[in-house]
């Protein structure tokens, strides 16, 4: 998470994003649960929109993209975090450290642009709901998705060669900026048509179907932001590695909550897919009584039967 290379030369150093010497079991336990939270959360999210065929929509098949990759940001960095702290050391190797950096930017990259495409997805509904479904079509979102992930490699590209192409870097920005301008603009077309329903249902159920990702996106963007554009005058090393462990750790683990918090779809299938777990955790603990069960009640069509 935001890794500082040690000054000396030669040194397989990493300075981690929170210090394990000072309380190094408390360290790995707070990770911990953020991290099993974070996999629980966007692991049930993923198995709800698969297995529910009435969450099979564009809304819900990015949303599901979006969980994978939070898998990718959060396991590319706390994993390690937490070993470090377990076996009370703040080292890493130079290779190790080279793959953690490459997964967390493609990560973070795709993940960007899948909030772009997702701007996209909230502003056909919204403002050009009669021909949803034929921009919005699985060709379509299929092509969105891939054009996501393959954005990761961009910014891979840049980490590996910015030394040799300054130009890089410009289209990197471009695209950064790019991406921002065109959320920003959405938005406000967004807005603009909200504002302009007559009922003031339709402005809620609009309203509704973009606060989550307006939350995400808002939540991504100030911590990336901050991170890097704050003035040098407050930046101290304590204060960029809380703000590195808030854009890399924190949003992982806090968007499936604020995407089923305001979602009754997703609430009701998430409820379903729990009650089906735990009916199936039952049936295995109790083997004997669901066959007793199973035999009561075929028992009297087979009684009828010799009759």
């Amino acid at each position: 998470v935001a890794p500082v290379f040690a000054a000396q030369p030669g040194r397989r150093c990493l300075e981690r994003a929170v210090p394990c010497s000072q309380s190094p079991l408390l360290h790995f336990s707070l990770f911990l649960g953020i991290y099993l939270a974070a996999l629980l959360g966007n692991g049930l999210i993923i198995t709800a929109v698969a297995c529910d065929h009435r969450l099979h929509t564009p809304m819900y098949f990015f949303l599901l993209n979006l969980s994978l990759l939070d898998f990718g940001t959060i396991s590319s960095t706390v994993p390690k975090n937490m070993a470090n702290s377990l076996w009370d050391t703040q080292t890493i190797s130079y290779s190790g450290c080279a793959a953690q950096v490459f997964l967390f930017c493609f990560s973070v990259g795709a993940e960007y642009y899948l909030l772009t495409v997702m701007a996209y997805d909230r502003y056909v509904a919204i403002c050009k709901p009669l021909h949803y479904g034929t921009i919005m079509d699985n060709r379509a979102c299929a092509k969105m998705a891939a054009a996501a992930w393959g954005s990761g490699n961009v910014v891979d590209q840049f980490f590996y060669s910015y030394l040799r192409e300054v130009g890089l870097l410009a289209v990197t920005a471009c695209l950064v900026s790019g991406c921002f301008v065109f959320i920003v603009l959405s938005y406000v077309q967004i807005f603009t048509a909200v504002l302009r329903i007559p009922s003031e249902q339709g402005r809620h159920k609009a309203f509704s179907m973009c606060l989550p990702h307006l939350a995400v996106v808002s939540l991504f963007i100030s911590t990336s932001f901050f991170a890097h554009l704050k003035p040098p005058s407050i930046s101290s090393l304590a204060l960029d590695l809380v703000v590195a462990v808030l854009y890399a750790v924190v949003p992982p683990a806090v968007n499936p909550l604020i995407y089923s918090m305001r979602n009754k779809e997703l609430k009701d299938a998430l409820r379903k897919l729990i009650q089906l777990v735990l009916v199936q955790q039952k049936e295995a603990a109790h083997p004997s009584s669901q066959l007793a069960s199973n035999f009561s009640q075929r028992t009297p069509m087979l009684w009828a039967f010799s009759l």
